[in-house]
């Protein structure tokens, strides 16, 4: 399972790169109806400084609307650093009387949230780039290449997909919709597979693996399992064109209207599967991509051809932070 991807995320480099259009309406949509909280941090930092330089009106707005929300957002984690540090101060001063598991716990657990705090607003804050700004995870949003009436269309959409006909609560059931197998690109994926293509273009991909199976071995008596994260970067590094499906999903209430993806994934090349990952993603060439967004309807024969006719990469690995 591809759990974390770090992706071409500069909007202006995409557009030049592949030739394609902003939706301008869809991307001023989205920041609109963002909340401060969790909302901003899932849009890459990349994603929303494509918009520091605006070139017409709606640009413009969408600039602003990104403005106002990093302001909301910065206010949330202010309210949060006041909040944790006065039960901070309340802890030390009940442990000043009597010390306490209650007070213990409360003075352990608000040091950690004024950490957290802290670095989300130097984050917020952070003018210069780094590697992680480009770096999404499940729930979190991204820059989709699509095919509007022939033209290729930059579509900013959620990674995880909802199903045609799913409600809100019916995807929460399922969470696992971030990635599409090939071996059930028929089944669980037949409404959305030779209909609805996109492509992420993405850098590097991380999976979560088990220390023993990374290291070839088998478990120690009485030892427990332990997970890692492995980043995976094809060599020579180059951007990967991933095979993705896409849904549109009506709004429920207030919410806005849903576009969101899934990326497919399959079995894995031997360095992947050396380093005990047992799915891995699909990079199609670049020769195919109109082709792949393109679908002809009922050819499912071309598809599977074009998702066959991968890119065959080699993909180096090491222990990634998270």
């Amino acid at each position: 399972m591809c759990y974390s991807a770090k992706i071409a995320a500069d909007l202006r480099w995409l557009e030049r790169e592949y030739g394609a259009t902003l939706s301008l309406p869809l991307f001023a949509e989205l920041f609109g109806h963002l909340k401060a909280g969790s909302g901003w941090q899932k849009v890459p930092k990349t994603m929303r400084a494509s918009f520091q330089s605006p070139c017409n009106d709606l640009e413009r707005e969408i600039a602003g609307l990104i403005g106002e929300g990093q302001r909301a957002q910065a206010s949330f984690f202010e309210t949060e650093l006041f909040k944790q540090r006065s039960r901070l101060a309340s802890a030390e001063h009940s442990l000043a009387v009597k010390a306490t598991k209650k007070a213990e716990s409360d003075k352990r657990i608000a040091s950690e949230k004024i950490a957290a705090a802290q670095r989300n607003l130097v984050d917020l804050q952070r003018v210069e780039q780094m590697d992680s700004d480009s770096r999404i995870f499940p729930g979190y949003y991204a820059p989709v290449i699509v095919a509007n009436d022939g033209q290729r269309t930059i579509v900013p959409m959620r990674y995880r997909c909802r199903l045609p006909g799913w409600t809100e609560a019916m995807e929460r059931q399922k969470p696992g919709t971030y990635n599409a197998r090939m071996d059930n690109l028929e089944r669980a994926w037949g409404r959305l597979f030779g209909v609805q293509h996109g492509v992420l273009v993405a850098n590097a991909f991380f999976e979560n693996v088990t220390r023993h199976r990374m290291e070839h071995r088998e478990l120690a008596a009485g030892e427990k399992e332990q997970n890692v994260v492995l980043e995976f970067q094809p060599e020579p590094r180059r951007p990967m064109l991933l095979a993705c499906l896409w849904s549109f999903s009506k709004s429920e209430g207030e919410d806005p209207d849903l576009y969101s993806f899934a990326a497919i994934t399959d079995d894995p090349p031997a360095e992947v599967a050396a380093a005990g990952h047992d799915r891995c993603i699909v990079p199609i060439k670049s020769e195919h991509l109109d082709a792949w967004l393109n679908p002809k309807p009922g050819d499912l024969a071309e598809a599977y051809a074009i998702l066959a006719d991968r890119t065959r990469l080699f993909y180096e690995h090491r222990l990634a932070a998270a």
